[in-house]
């Protein structure tokens, strides 16, 4: 990664600069502080999706010991997300009043107990409560994790931290599908809740040791004695009407399309569908994980390298995720009609892992054209409406499953509908963001460049 701000993602965002620059002066960057924190927010990460992905990996024990329909199971998955996008969207706008170490000590917590009802009463009730909970409480960890990162360090320095807080996401997943499947089938579906539930509780008290908030926030003396500058705030609505606001949004929307059908159906897909034992079934599921690390790994010095030759953030991190999305949800379109396990097992590959490029870029080109002291809550928002796909795409695949005349054209018309919505969403993306020209446009009158 260039160490020069000229060449880096945040110097090189806009010609006018970022909107709250407001000195040559900067908080000390601690190094080896920062790394300690990004590694706590990558295993956050992990267990985030660990928590995530359990439930589809149990699918097929669950309702076969359950006697449940794939309805009810999708209902079950998709409860989710009823306070998800919520949650994210409140803890949002808290996160300018509550400091970023207590956050997320409240919400892994909350993960702890989330897991514990299965553990007591093995129904749907109960199945059903755990996820509500457990989706409030995840909700805002993406963008809140991702908010206390950029507290450690300077806008030139966080695309490689963006990209391994969200890679976070990815091990979560590879590392997890292997394991929980191990324990489910050794011990029962409900011994992976509890296993959560330490883990979750373990990472917290860790956190309450080291978490604390970083150096870069909002405007602050440079030196002692120095007057503190006034963080620029802008309205809301102007900074939500932007088209790279926007056009993140839809990015993240397309993404979390696939990553909801991906963390609730595939794994049941691959053994129902493709006949694949639980072991086999949880390497596939491991393998596009472990592909979307690799881009999530490469994407980040790609798109530094970019800037620093002089191509703008609109075509190297807007353009970028927006294909991305596209190019998923063609591969979506396509692996359902093709024969043969390994042409389908690539495209599945591609359709699932590639759109995991748009999580780091979305935050990183919203948060070029907002103000520092309001880049909480608009992530929350940003994620609340995002990861609306999540409330919709698990149970509406589940009833286009138990609807149609067979569970195999159930699947194809469900990848249908969500190769159409990631394609939009992606065109949508590519055309409105335009970092350089929205930051431009919602500097106040008058400001300087720095």
């Amino acid at each position: 990664m260039p160490s020069q701000p000229a060449a880096s993602p945040a110097a090189s965002a806009s010609p006018a600069g970022p909107l709250d620059a407001s000195s040559a002066d900067t908080p000390s960057y601690d190094r080896r502080r920062a790394w300690l924190v990004t590694a706590m927010i990558v295993t956050f990460m992990v267990i985030n999706f660990a928590d995530k992905a359990v439930l589809g990996l149990a699918a097929v024990p669950i309702m076969d010991e359950l006697h449940i329909s794939h309805s009810t199971y999708g209902l079950i998955a998709s409860s989710f997300f009823l306070l998800f996008s919520l949650s994210g969207l409140v803890v949002g706008f808290l996160s300018s009043r509550i400091s970023s170490r207590t956050l997320l000590f409240v919400m892994t917590l909350t993960w702890a107990v989330a897991q514990l009802p299965v553990l007591v009463v093995a129904a749907v009730p109960a199945l059903i409560a755990g996820r509500v909970l457990l989706g409030a409480a995840e909700g805002p960890a993406a963008s809140m994790s991702m908010h206390a990162l950029y507290k450690w360090y300077p806008p030139h320095r966080r695309g490689l931290p963006s990209a391994l807080q969200i890679s976070g996401a990815a091990l979560g997943t590879l590392i997890s599908a292997p394991a929980l499947t191990w324990l489910i089938a050794q011990h029962g579906w409900r011994s992976a809740y509890g296993a959560l539930a330490a883990v979750s509780a373990v990472w917290a008290l860790l956190w309450w040791r080291i978490g604390h908030d970083g150096p870069f926030d909002e405007a602050r003396p440079a030196h002692p004695g120095q007057q503190a500058l006034a963080p620029l705030r802008l309205p809301y609505r102007r900074i939500l009407l932007t088209g790279t606001v926007l056009g993140s949004i839809s990015s993240a929307f397309g993404a979390s399309w696939a990553l909801a059908l991906s963390q609730a159906w595939l794994p049941s897909y691959l053994r129902t569908e493709l006949g694949m034992s639980p072991g086999t079934a949880a390497t596939t599921v491991s393998a596009v994980s472990a592909f979307s690390l690799v881009l999530l790994l490469t994407i980040s010095p790609l798109m530094d390298a970019l800037k620093a030759r002089g191509v703008t953030s609109r075509w190297s991190s807007g353009a970028a995720q927006g294909i991305a999305v596209c190019l998923a949800g063609c591969a979506m379109a396509a692996f359902p009609f093709v024969d043969g396990t390994p042409p389908r097992l690539l495209l599945i590959g591609l359709a699932f892992g590639t759109v995991a490029v748009a999580i780091p870029l979305h935050y990183m080109t919203a948060a070029e054209v907002v103000p520092t002291a309001q880049r909480g809550a608009v992530f929350g928002i940003v994620a609340a409406t995002g990861t609306l796909p999540g409330l919709v795409a698990p149970y509406l695949t589940g009833h286009l499953v138990d609807t149609a005349d067979s569970t195999a054209s159930g699947y194809t018309a469900a990848f249908l509908v969500t190769a159409l919505v990631m394609v939009l969403a992606g065109l949508l993306a590519v055309g409105c963001i335009r970092p350089e020209h929205d930051a431009r446009r919602l500097r106040p009158a008058g400001s300087t460049s720095h």
